[in-house]
């Protein structure tokens, strides 16, 4: 690891478990790159950037089969996870004997789901429409159960650098009470709790395309979802419907995505009707210690 990434890894875990914590970066004449909990001349904030978009598009697919009379719309999804779908059909044309124009289903794993229809008013001819579809993992039914996390990693300790509600990037719905914790790079990474696999990412390098990273979800027995973000490319060592309980490892953390320092964004989620939003959630002892930087080790 290089020098100047162990000084500010140290920087970041001796300086306590603040909720939001300030870092400054400034570089010197000679392209010197420096950090400090104390603003210096010319020195910028230094920002954990936690933002999250999971596009279901190419997993949750909406089926709409035209026939003589008229079209019958049905959902099919390839996930490992309930999906909520809402379809709703607008600008109705050469169309009679309407189902509901507005219709929301949870659509179980690796399963179809008939929607609605809608019939000709002339037969023969098509029906025109247009369609709006939105989706969201999880069953917004299911309620979640208490439960103290585990810390999710091996080895350590290490400190919490941004908490809930954070100033930098823990404000919006996705990531209100998420925890950000310093770690060097290649920090084993385990399951929290049990669960199911329903999503990963494991191709990404640098900022790449994903604001996450690399990533891993699992959800769990009562709908809700640990992710683990920002991690290390290739290191994800599990696959989407495969079952896991706690300790299994998952992949190693890394600083992808939308990150501005080696670290685990730790999140747990849960489907509130038609939108995947963070909720609170405690870790079942205090996450904070001395540096340890030969916690990655294999």
């Amino acid at each position: 690891m290089p020098s100047r990434l162990l000084l500010f890894c140290a920087l970041l875990l001796s300086a306590g478990p603040a909720l939001a914590m300030t870092i400054y970066k400034s570089t010197d004449p000679y392209g010197v790159v420096s950090y400090s909990d104390r603003p210096q001349p010319g020195a910028r904030p230094f920002i954990f950037r936690d933002q999250m978009v999971e596009q279901l598009d190419s997993q949750v697919h909406l089926q709409a089969t035209p026939h003589a009379g008229g079209v019958h719309f049905s959902v099919y999804n390839e996930l490992f996870a309930p999906v909520e779908v809402e379809l709703r059909l607008e600008r109705l044309g050469n169309a009679r004997d309407v189902g509901p124009r507005v219709v929301r289903r949870v659509v179980p794993p690796r399963a179809t789901v008939a929607l609605t229809s809608v019939s000709a008013l002339q037969p023969g001819k098509p029906v025109t429409y247009r369609e709006k579809f939105r989706t969201a993992l999880g069953d917004p039914v299911q309620r979640p159960q208490a439960y103290r996390y585990p810390l999710p990693w091996r080895g350590g300790p290490f400190r919490l650098t941004q908490g809930p509600n954070g100033r930098f990037s823990h404000f919006g719905p996705k990531g209100r009470y998420a925890m950000d914790i310093a770690m060097p790079e290649g920090t084993p990474i385990i399951a929290a709790r049990p669960g199911v696999v329903v999503k990963v990412e494991n191709r990404q390098s640098g900022r790449g395309t994903q604001p996450s990273g690399n990533f891993v979800r699992v959800l769990h027995s009562d709908g809700t979802m640990g992710v683990y973000l920002h991690l290390m490319r290739g290191s994800v060592v599990v696959r989407e419907g495969q079952q896991v309980a706690y300790g299994t490892p998952l992949a190693r953390s890394g600083n992808t995505g939308r990150s501005t320092a080696p670290h685990l964004h730790f999140v747990v989620q849960r489907n509130v009707g038609l939108a995947v939003e963070s909720i609170p959630y405690q870790f079942n002892q205090p996450v904070g210690g001395l540096p340890n930087f030969t916690a990655g080790n294999p």
